[in-house]
């Protein structure tokens, strides 16, 4: 939420469908609190800013920290790429300080090549993501870049209304000021972009050639 909401926002206010996967709940990260507990906070918090949104949310059984980079959860992702049919996937680019983040960039590539092949036999048939793009978190900076700029000054406070539905977000569970953070970098993209509020996402490196008969200035 913390790194797509605000697209997601932009998006399902005009007119998209979108669903949300969570990984793991991040249920090790609460200072005090038992996982067990904060779990059961965390569904709460997910299913909250699921409804601020308007998105589907889903939630797979992997533990905070322990999650496994292998085949099963790859046809696991794979499945539901296959059921929920997205054109486009934003998801956690692989130069993160966080194990689960590097973890879920490693499962979501693979998961998209298999989703896409009709020769891999699943329950249900192929399907082809349009594109994949990497949102701005502050724990997947190496090697990000600023590729795309997205006006969404018109969903700004409901976004901060989505970061504040979840506590670590608001300040309850992290000394990391991640309103703060999140609202700055807002102004800061929208300096950058050209807007009052804007997010930024990098394409895959893959993406990086344009093909072109003419230049865009001269067209």
């Amino acid at each position: 939420e913390n790194m797509a909401g605000a697209t997601v926002l932009k998006h399902v206010r005009g007119g998209c469908t979108a669903t949300v996967v969570h990984m793991t709940l991040g249920e090790a990260g609460h200072p005090t609190l038992a996982p067990a507990v904060y779990a059961e906070q965390r569904r709460q918090e997910i299913a909250a800013s699921g409804r601020l949104m308007g998105a589907k949310v889903i939630e797979l059984p992997y533990r905070d920290g322990m999650m496994p980079v292998n085949d099963a959860i790859k046809f696991e992702v794979c499945d539901l790429i296959r059921q929920e049919k997205p054109d486009v996937i934003l998801t956690h680019w692989k130069g993160s300080i966080h194990k689960d983040h590097t973890a879920t960039y490693a499962i979501v590539q693979e998961a998209i090549f298999y989703a896409a092949l009709p020769a891999i036999e699943r329950p249900l048939p192929a399907h082809r993501v349009r594109s994949i793009l990497y949102p701005e978190n502050w724990e997947d900076m190496e090697g990000w870049r600023a590729d795309l700029y997205l006006d969404v000054s018109d969903v700004w406070d409901e976004y901060l209304a989505v970061l504040k539905s979840h506590a670590l977000m608001a300040g309850g569970v992290s000394k990391f000021r991640y309103l703060d953070y999140y609202d700055a970098l807002g102004t800061t993209r929208g300096c950058l972009g050209g807007f009052r509020k804007a997010v930024a996402l990098m394409a895959p490196p893959g993406s990086w050639v344009q093909r072109m008969a003419y230049l865009p200035a001269l067209l």
